[in-house]
């Protein structure tokens, strides 16, 4: 009997790694026509041109730029495994795939919508499953709903641009106090270049008693 010794496959490189994690062989791909066109790069220009495609007050901009600075000087963490490998000129920081929020789910872009319908999220909007819904796709909030009744309330479930037209003074008190740009180099990069994402603001005494639920 004659036994064959097991070959081990090559361990990737760091690089290999990197690139392997764009791969999924499972569920779907959608069309990545606004991505090709995105800017690629992180610089005070780029920084700079997300502010002001989001119209932005001047106070968010120096938000903005300061957290870029702190990103350049704080140090990659050395806890965890060597993130060396991270060409942060490489990436793009801000993709927009559609020019306008839509007001219902039959407004929203057949491919968007297609992505949605296929994880269930108008099924569970119409049951009534969820307190409000907010889906992003790329860099944005495509779409968001909240139940009369808890608008009423004064409950505020917003996409975070919105909020911050809308509400901007609530905004600026709350925002970046959980993890500060300063914390470390990546959060100071998160707040360099944010966008997207939901604010909920629930009024002292006010129970929401379903989930608020963000995509």
């Amino acid at each position: 009997m004659t036994l064959t010794p097991e070959v081990k496959p090559e361990a990737l490189t760091q690089e290999e790694t990197i690139a392997s994690l764009g791969k999924y062989g499972y569920g779907w791909a959608d069309s990545d026509v606004a991505g090709a066109s995105a800017q690629r790069g992180l610089s005070e220009a780029v920084v700079r041109d997300i502010s002001a495609k989001k119209s932005e007050p001047e106070w968010m901009l120096d938000i903005r730029l300061k957290a870029l600075r702190t990103f350049g000087k704080k140090p990659m963490p050395n806890w965890g495994s060597d993130l060396d490998g991270i060409h942060f000129d490489n990436i793009k920081y801000f993709v927009r795939s559609s020019e306008k929020q839509a007001a219902t789910w039959d407004d929203l872009p057949a491919d968007i919508k297609n992505t949605y319908d296929k994880l269930g999220i108008p099924e569970a909007e119409k049951q009534r499953l969820v307190s409000g819904v907010a889906a992003q796709y790329e860099s944005e909030v495509v779409y968001h709903s909240i139940r009369e009744d808890l608008e009423a309330l004064g409950v505020i479930f917003l996409d975070t641009d919105t909020a911050l037209k809308e509400h901007p003074e609530l905004f600026r008190e709350y925002f970046g106090t959980v993890i500060p740009a300063g914390d470390n180099k990546f959060s100071a990069l998160n707040t360099a270049v944010w966008s997207g994402g939901s604010f909920i603001y629930v009024p002292k005494g006010v129970h929401v008693d379903i989930p608020l639920q963000a995509y």
